[in-house]
């Protein structure tokens, strides 16, 4: 179980871009739960600390099997991307923004984004795209200020 939550459904198995293959169903998520469940700001919020916890603990638990921070656990880039969607209106062209930011700050890993990665087992694996998330999020927050 812990692996198939890990991984987002054996996601992580993908041979190549398994993290951008995750990213890509959170935002698919995000955009077709909006209404449904994400409405309120607070609800991502609580969703956003929910994958946290449970992001530390599975990968906490797999560290020994597959290794610090492998490419098999994204549920880490579903944290991110949630993240990167948080404060802005339900809007494709700013969702998308959000996706493609969040990707570049998690796979160039700028700005102390790195240096989370140090951090113990599921925190370390966890706090980088948390923080990935959130520099998408507040220049993405900023354009929407500047455009809505």
């Amino acid at each position: 179980m812990q692996k198939a939550i890990a991984s987002i459904l054996y996601v992580g198995y993908v041979p190549k871009g398994g993290g951008t293959v995750a990213a890509l169903i959170a935002f698919i998520s995000w955009w077709f739960l909006y209404d449904a469940i994400f409405y309120s700001t607070i609800a991502l919020v609580i969703t956003c600390i929910i994958v946290f916890v449970i992001g530390v603990i599975v990968s906490n638990n797999l560290e020994d099997e597959w290794g610090h921070d492998s490419s098999k656990i994204v549920i880490d880039e579903v944290l991110g991307r949630y993240v990167a969607l948080l404060f802005f209106p339900h809007v494709i062209s700013l969702g998308l923004l959000a996706f493609v930011l969040f990707r570049v700050f998690d796979i160039w890993k700028p700005l102390y984004i790195k240096r989370m990665e140090a951090l113990k087992a599921g925190m370390g694996v966890m706090s980088d795209d948390l923080l990935a998330g959130v520099y998408s999020c507040l220049l993405v927050f900023a354009v929407s200020k500047l455009l809505l």
